[in-house]
């Protein structure tokens, strides 16, 4: 079976994060749960999210939800 290269992109400024499977947009992710449901809603079982290597967590890992104030960049 072929499976999609799953990416979990880097957070945008307001914390948030595009979650795609191959070139497809499923959706935009506030924290983990999210991504969660998307995979759920897009029929994709990937196992488990946090650990398993099904997903490529890009610019931090599961843990990583920064919200605006931890944007240093904007001064």
């Amino acid at each position: 079976m072929n499976r999609p290269h799953i990416v979990v992109h880097p957070p945008g400024l307001d914390g948030s994060r595009r979650v795609t499977a191959d070139d497809e947009a499923l959706g935009v992710a506030s924290h983990l749960d999210d991504v969660r449901e998307i995979l759920r809603l897009s029929d994709l079982d990937v196992g488990d999210v946090e650990t398993g290597d099904r997903i490529d967590w890009q610019g931090g890992g599961p843990g990583q939800w920064p919200g605006l104030e931890e944007h240093h960049d904007l001064e």
